[in-house]
């Protein structure tokens, strides 16, 4: 489907009227279950890209305002739901503006800092109550559910890797991860801590975006930065502030493991730059482990 801004003006001005006018210009990596556009000065319009993003925009329209209210970082945010019409058979949002760039190693001015206030905002989030909240599961893809779901495609990364990779360590961590089960409250899980996410103003932490496969469970799916963002120390920070125990550390390190093998896997052959940022992760988390044996 090509979600462009000639149809999101269209969209605009049908359902929208008085928003009709001001401009509209598409986020510089916007997404990918979604698309985002900045819309005026102080708002955003997110559209899912197919069916299967679609059910995200109920949630975002029914939670994202009261856990606002709860957290003190700013947070995604609706000011208005769109609906499917014959151009576009989704609904869609529109959302207030939040100023910032993704997260970089570049654009952090302190990354031991940007860990501290990160595992704030996670304390934050667990610490909203999740009564009536959405259970982990097929909506936003079993993030704070049972890491065993990805049991098998981990496994076959793994085998299908077996010639450039560790194959006996990565077991090792899986497994760790797979025997270390979730037995305490259930809390609101973002579900895609990623730096595509995380936004940065002035060299600080500012804002946390893309709520679309929140839900509530085990909270280990949300420390996957620990490993994919985050230096020796500043994991080290970042623990320190979380302070899990070591079975949902260990959890957390099969999320991450999970999906660095999926994406190499997937790219390995088709795209150099992703794939190896991928094989990075994995031997960073294949290092951190071999440090705690």
């Amino acid at each position: 489907m090509d979600i462009n801004t000639d149809l999101v003006r269209r969209l605009i001005n049908e359902q929208f009227p008085k928003l009709s006018g001001l401009d509209i210009t598409p986020v510089k990596n916007g997404g990918n279950d979604n698309r985002t556009f900045h819309l005026g000065d102080d708002m955003s319009v997110r559209l899912p890209s197919s069916e299967h993003y679609a059910p995200q925009v109920e949630k975002e329209q029914a939670w994202l305002p009261k856990l606002a209210r709860e957290i003190s970082l700013p947070i995604s945010t609706p000011i208005a739901k769109g609906y499917p019409n014959h151009e576009y058979p989704f609904p869609w949002s529109i959302n207030k503006w939040l100023e910032g760039e993704t997260v970089t190693r570049n654009n952090i001015r302190d990354v031991n800092q940007c860990a501290r206030d990160l595992g704030a905002f996670l304390i934050e989030l667990q610490s909203v109550d999740a009564s009536g909240g959405p259970i982990a599961g097929k909506h936003n893809f079993y993030r704070g559910g049972d890491l065993a779901i990805y049991n098998q495609e981990s496994r076959g990364a793994i085998d299908a890797n077996k010639d450039i990779l560790d194959t006996s360590i990565l077991e090792d961590v899986w497994n760790l991860a797979l025997s270390s089960k979730f037995s305490g409250k259930a809390v609101w899980v973002h579900g895609d801590m990623a730096p595509g996410n995380i936004l940065t103003l002035d060299g600080k932490l500012s804002a946390v975006i893309d709520f679309g496969i929140i839900g509530v469970g085990d909270p280990s799916c949300d420390y996957v930065m620990a490993w994919t963002f985050f230096d020796d120390e500043s994991r080290k920070v970042f623990k320190r502030t979380l302070n899990p125990d070591e079975e949902t550390w260990n959890r957390a390190r099969g999320w991450a493991l999970w999906k660095a093998l999926i994406t190499y896997s997937w790219n390995r052959k088709s795209n150099k730059k992703v794939s190896a940022e991928a094989y990075n992760i994995i031997t960073i988390i294949q290092e951190d482990y071999e440090r705690i044996q």
